[in-house]
């Protein structure tokens, strides 16, 4: 008798061990994010709505037509005079960009950013395992993972991805990447570096389609500090709950809907199809179905799903009954409740049109939308890092509480929709000064609107294009 309870002790305890050690396995593969740090370049380079006017007139390659083009698409971006340029831009070059401009405007924000974000967080650059880099229309030689290593001179055994060609939705990405190798390793430091070159990509042709790239993209960019030591979850902000990634390059329409490539004159830019919007809202869809699980409550879940049966009974019923009746409007507008599991919402500034159809389609408030307008008015869309200039507007903002949940959403050329969920971990806004803190307190302005069509407005009055001159201001 005494033998079988022994052995019942030590059974027990064994099954104790082994629940402990899963859970303890489990500990080590979380994913937090220690700390970040946002660009912001110098006053010196933003485009104000003389500078843009002035940058404009020196394409001699456009039309009457094509100034009034621009000058809609402008007013109607949601981009502010806050924003930043490249040197090149600011300094009447970008007809003529060189392999220096690249490399110059990546490694101002790569040496400023890191070293700010190393320095406040304490941690040494030889305590770095894992770097990876994104700048997706811009690769140099060596690397920029390799110039970064360089630099600081980081460990010799330090694991380094250099991204390129991945778009707006790199920044999860890479995040992917450091993710798989927490699984996999313990106590582990990965810095993300996450940016976009626009020194050589500024575009000086006449193609509307590629002439709106200008009006969207500007510069900046994040780099961001995880771990997945144990010892450091009281230091975390964030910790990482999904990852959801969504590739629609097998579908040719949504493959060559936005893409980099030369205009019939050989001049290189971005191309943005009409198609885009299209192509945006399948991977979107796509991707919220593989997400929505993960983040949502089971009451949504089963609520709509009991929502979705009753709806479909009712369309399969006489056509002449769901006609006459009323009682079914209220059902078309029953889409899952992002509400009910999620705090903020953190959204690719990919443009006014980007943000407003996310919003329509999560049925979410201004108050929601907020983060990402204010941000495409002050720093616009930059690519890969505006969903971290999002958050630290939230940030700024101190709406970020312990226990809350962050979900961002982003889209990129290829073409993808990728989407993550972030758990704070503790109530932010008081540890550091962001990029927002010289100008949070005016956001949100009463007016979203700029200057350009109270200055320019006078292009859109002018109709025969033979005789028709810039004023000398602008040249």
């Amino acid at each position: 008798m005494e033998f079988l309870t022994l052995l019942y002790g030590v059974t027990l305890l064994y099954l104790c061990f082994l629940i402990w050690k899963l859970f303890d396995q489990r500990r080590e593969k979380e994913c937090y994010i220690l700390d970040y740090e946002l660009y912001k370049p110098g006053d010196e380079r933003k485009l104000g709505t003389e500078c843009c006017g002035k940058i404009i007139g020196r394409n001699k390659h456009l039309g009457l037509n094509e100034y009034k083009f621009l000058l809609k698409a402008i007013v109607s971006s949601g981009i502010g005079e806050e924003t930043y340029a490249p040197r090149n831009v600011i300094e009447g070059r970008e007809a003529n960009p060189t392999l220096i401009d690249g490399i110059t405007e990546m490694e101002e924000f790569f040496y400023d950013s890191i070293a700010k974000l190393l320095k406040r967080s304490g941690i040494s650059p030889s305590q770095i395992d894992v770097l990876v880099v994104n700048v997706s229309m811009f690769a140099a030689v060596p690397s920029f993972t390799s110039r970064i290593i360089n630099h600081y001179k980081m460990r010799e055994d330090i694991k380094a991805f250099n991204l390129t060609g991945m778009g707006c939705s790199a920044s999860l990405i890479s995040l992917d990447i450091i993710r798989n190798v927490f699984k996999s390793q313990k106590n582990k430091f990965a810095l993300l570096v996450t940016s976009e070159s626009l020194s050589p990509n500024w575009y000086a042709g006449n193609d509307r389609s590629m002439i709106l790239a200008n009006c969207l993209f500007r510069t900046g960019g994040c780099a961001i500090l995880f771990t997945n030591k144990r010892s450091f979850k009281h230091r975390a902000i964030l910790k990482l709950k999904c990852l959801v990634r969504t590739h629609h390059g097998a579908r040719e329409d949504a493959y060559s809907c936005c893409n980099q490539k030369e205009d019939e004159q050989g001049r290189l830019g971005f191309y943005l199809a009409k198609n885009l919007p299209k192509a945006a809202t399948r991977a979107f869809v796509d991707n919220l179905r593989v997400l929505s699980p993960k983040v949502l409550p089971t009451r949504e879940l089963v609520r709509f799903m009991i929502v979705s049966l009753i709806k479909k009974l009712r369309t399969t019923s006489s056509l002449k009954s769901s006609s006459s009746s009323s009682s079914g409007v209220g059902l078309n507008k029953s889409p899952l409740n992002f509400k009910t599991g999620v705090d903020h919402f953190c959204l690719h500034t990919g443009g006014k049109a980007v943000i407003d159809g996310i919003g329509k389609s999560l049925d979410l408030s201004e108050y929601d939308l907020e983060p990402a307008r204010m941000t495409l008015h002050r720093f616009g869309n930059t690519s890969a890092s505006s969903l971290w200039y999002v958050l630290g507007y939230m940030e700024a903002k101190k709406r970020l509480k312990k226990g809350d949940t962050v979900l961002m959403i982003s889209f990129g050329a290829g073409f993808k929709c990728n989407s993550c969920s972030w758990e704070v971990m503790k109530d932010l806004g008081d540890a550091h000064s962001n990029v927002w803190e010289d100008c949070i307190h005016d956001y949100p302005p009463e007016s979203l609107a700029n200057p350009f069509m109270e200055k320019f407005g006078w292009i859109n009055n002018v109709e025969d294009a033979t005789n028709f001159k810039l004023p000398d201001f602008l040249k």
